[in-house]
């Protein structure tokens, strides 16, 4: 069975990580995997709104250290040196020009949960548990995650979850700002018919330049954001998606975007 399985339907497409029988633990096989499956959903006119979930009662268990695959000098060793914030071994996620959303089913750990920090929006079933872990297993704060929870959920909020290494669950994840929880019972159903509401009723190219702005405003000004805002306010003025959003409202229908 492929590590990473694809599936697209009503405007959205399902990234589902599928080692179940080792909880979807990370493997070098499994990276590739998902950066093969995230190139091509991009490029899926068909697709709209991403989801990445895990398959069976977790979402990614950490690293496997235990697999054939994946020795503990392989999967640590880093990448050749990239250029650009969006272009480095996991951040690709947050580079996309469609939402990204982690549906977060079960437990998260290490790079697992850092995979979910360069999503747009984080969903978690409330009982699911989470950890950074690496403090307790002699590891550093990985893959940027110690530049991304400060800007999630506040410096103190991070140092607690980096330094601690303590299990959380997706119902205190919600309270410090890092996921919205959702009921375990139904929660990926509940996941994806949030993602399929956006697909359906939000223009793909509203939501692609909102993220354009999104992590333009990690380095902006106040000034900057504003004058960007001004410049895409014009060219929606001569795109077709203004029209049919406005149109759409006043005939009390469903919108008809074009795709990218």
């Amino acid at each position: 069975m492929p590590d990473v399985l694809v599936t697209v339907r009503d405007g959205v497409a399902v990234l589902t990580l599928n080692r179940p029988d080792r909880m979807n633990a990370w493997t070098p096989g499994m990276e590739e995997a998902l950066k093969q499956a995230f190139t091509q959903v991009e490029a899926d006119p068909e697709a709209r709104v991403l989801v990445l979930t895990g398959a069976g009662r977790a979402f990614c268990a950490g690293a496997d250290m235990d697999s054939a695959e994946a020795d503990a000098a392989t999967a640590m060793k880093s990448p050749p040196p990239r250029e650009g914030d969006f272009n480095q071994r996991y951040s690709y996620l947050m580079g996309g020009s469609k939402p990204l959303i982690a549906a977060i089913n079960g437990g998260a750990a290490g790079v697992g949960l850092v995979l979910s920090l360069f999503a747009d929006i984080r969903l978690a079933r409330a009982g699911a548990k989470m950890t950074t872990s690496f403090a307790r297993r002699g590891f550093i704060a990985e893959h940027g995650s110690a530049w991304l929870l400060p800007r999630l959920i506040g410096p103190m909020n991070a140092a607690d979850l980096l330094l601690s290494g303590r299990v959380f669950t997706g119902a205190e994840g919600a309270t410090l700002g890092l996921c919205r929880a959702l009921p375990d019972d139904g929660f990926l159903d509940a996941a994806l018919a949030y993602a399929a509401d956006m697909a359906a009723q939000c223009s793909p190219r509203s939501m692609s330049v909102i993220k354009q702005q999104l992590r333009a405003s990690y380095s902006q000004t106040l000034t900057d954001a504003t004058r960007l805002a001004e410049q895409e306010l014009e060219v929606c003025a001569t795109a077709p998606d203004m029209a049919e959003g406005v149109q759409s409202f006043l005939e009390k229908r469903a919108p008809a975007f074009p795709p990218l």
